[in-house]
């Protein structure tokens, strides 16, 4: 599965690569984050609560982080399990682009998934996966904008 967006946030790049690097930022803006601690620059480590059609499970998981190209682009690769209801492993190409005082955020994202979710079929789990990511980024604008209001 393949995700790809763009979201303006009304803020300086300095401001969004700070906020998509602060783990508690994160954790307010991942949908269903119970904890997420960071182990390192660049290593996260992370709990989360989901409900995919019929399926609800707690996934852990880590997230790698490669910033050689910080601030205007970074990479995550990640790995999740959700135990039963099964796991999840993907990665994410993110650049962020100033004009006018706002930052264009433009990602692109790989997932595969296996284990009961992907018996779900992939039209559920491609709307849900395009819901979770929008949620994400909203919340990571609204939370962006509080800050530097």
């Amino acid at each position: 599965m393949e995700l790809y967006d763009q979201v303006t946030i009304n803020a300086p790049k300095e401001h969004v690569y700070a906020a998509l690097n602060d783990p508690e930022i994160l954790r307010q803006c991942i949908p269903g984050c119970e904890e997420l601690i960071k182990k390192s620059d660049a290593e996260l480590e992370a709990r989360v609560l989901l409900k995919i059609g019929p399926v609800k499970a707690r996934f852990s998981g880590t997230v790698e982080l490669d910033t050689s190209g910080a601030p205007d682009a970074f990479s995550l690769t990640g790995q999740g399990n959700g135990g039963a209801a099964g796991h999840a492993r993907g990665g994410a190409d993110v650049t962020l682009v100033e004009s006018d005082g706002k930052t264009v955020l433009t990602y692109q994202a790989k997932a595969e998934i296996g284990g009961k979710l992907a018996q779900l079929g992939s039209r559920l789990i491609q709307g849900t996966a395009k819901k979770l990511a929008a949620s994400f980024f909203q919340k990571l604008a609204e939370v962006v904008d509080s800050v530097d209001a």
